[in-house]
């Protein structure tokens, strides 16, 4: 059995003895079954949930922990590698918009805390502990020395210390998957876009507000892919829009990089959604793509995506052209326990895994407020994310299932 967390007026996180631990699985609040929590992993944090009263078991009836303004729920945000499978039980009690972050349940026991989540890839590369390092703004000032006129290059060394992406610093570590942020425009409205706000919540980071010329794009791509280790670049950040929209100067800029180097890998973050663009990409050179997808079920993918200016079809004429031409594609899967873990969107998943060319499925947590959620409330019961895992290795054995995106080269 798990105790509950919480906060009070102090900030001192603590635990409530006299009730059981619940998670939310889509709108139901439940008991974590077996496999479904494990020790609070290194590289985690703890945070406040704002606006909001945790609830814990008591006998067999969900009790909310405290009245609004004293009680508040304390979620963990999970590192690259691990995927949640609760969320935080919890009640609001102010109609605001919660922060798009990954609020994951946690509990007691043991003395320990611990985390609703299972690990899903090593995340080495990935820990927290690589990064924010004393001399990185030392490695900034030295490439902004290197290439003074780069704009992409500026962006990137607001995005490392304003915000702490990880790719973006990569860049300046020389080493893994680098971002290329290089379009402002998009072509969906999706929910969880965390640089621009479709839904009223305040977007986490500010939109890329340039297009960078090819040779800006050529150089910092020949710059990493030539000097870095396991070297990948990958266009579509989360500070830009959709990348393939500026197919013809990405493209020319990988046809320039390829005439020079053929070490590291090219990738691109995409919804897949403009195939024209996709297509021009994959014959300049693309090496992998991955598809970033809330669901595989039409009208659920429309849900959230919203797209202005493409329909499900493109995305799956992209994939497969994609595929065709020898393109390592990924999906970038949006998990949301209690429904990406429904039957019917696990049958979806198999039958686009069976018919078309993916390679890798990426277990991505979906930073959304529950509230958004709402029109999945009547659906069936879920399987479970430990179980939906399974399923997937059982019935697409030649899939990878991982986190984050692997060197092609």
């Amino acid at each position: 059995m798990y105790f509950p967390l919480f906060t009070d007026k102090t900030g001192e996180i603590k635990e409530n003895r006299q009730l059981k631990m619940l998670g939310q699985t889509g709108s139901n609040w439940v008991e974590p079954a077996a496999g479904e929590m494990i020790p609070l992993p290194r590289g985690a944090s703890l945070v406040l949930m704002p606006g909001h009263i945790p609830v814990g078991m008591q006998g067999e009836q969900p009790v909310p922990m405290g009245d609004q303004g004293s009680y508040y729920a304390i979620a963990a945000l999970l590192p690259q590698g691990f995927t949640r499978t609760l969320l935080p039980a919890a009640v609001a009690y102010e109609e605001q918009d919660l922060p798009l972050l990954g609020y994951t349940a946690v509990g007691l026991k043991d003395e320990k805390i611990f985390a609703a989540a299972i690990q899903t890839d090593e995340h080495r590369k990935w820990h927290p502990k690589n990064y924010n390092t004393e001399r990185l703004p030392e490695r900034i000032a030295a490439f902004m020395r290197k290439y003074p006129e780069n704009r992409i290059i500026r962006q990137l060394a607001n995005c490392s210390l304003e915000y702490s992406c990880f790719t973006a610093q990569n860049l300046f570590y020389r080493r893994w998957e680098a971002g290329i942020p290089t379009n402002p425009s998009c072509n969906a409205n999706c929910i969880g876009c965390i640089s621009e706000s479709h839904t009223g919540a305040l977007a986490p980071q500010n939109r890329l507000e340039f297009s960078p010329e090819v040779e800006e794009i050529a150089e910092l791509g020949l710059e990493h892919l030539t000097a870095a280790r396991e070297a990948i670049i990958s266009f579509g950040q989360g500070c830009e829009g959709e990348p393939s929209l500026n197919a013809e100067r990405i493209s020319k800029a990988i046809r320039i990089i390829r005439q020079q180097t053929d070490k590291g890998t090219i990738n691109m973050n995409t919804n897949a959604g403009f195939t024209a663009g996709i297509k021009k990409l994959c014959q300049a050179g693309l090496d992998s793509m991955r598809v970033t997808m809330f669901s595989p079920v039409k009208e659920d993918y429309l849900y959230y995506h919203r797209p202005r200016s493409y329909a499900f079809g493109d995305v799956l004429n992209s994939i497969g052209y994609a595929g065709d031409k020898q393109v390592k594609v990924a999906i970038n899967l949006l998990i949301y326990p209690g429904f990406t873990d429904l039957p019917e969107q696990v049958e979806a998943l198999l039958e686009l895994l069976h018919k078309t060319e993916i390679d890798m499925i990426q277990l991505r947590n979906l930073n959304i407020d529950p509230k958004d959620m709402l029109p999945f409330k009547t659906r069936d019961e879920p399987l479970g994310i430990p179980q939906l895992i399974q399923i997937i290795r059982e019935e697409a054995p030649g899939v990878t299932i991982g986190s984050y995106s692997r060197p092609v080269r």
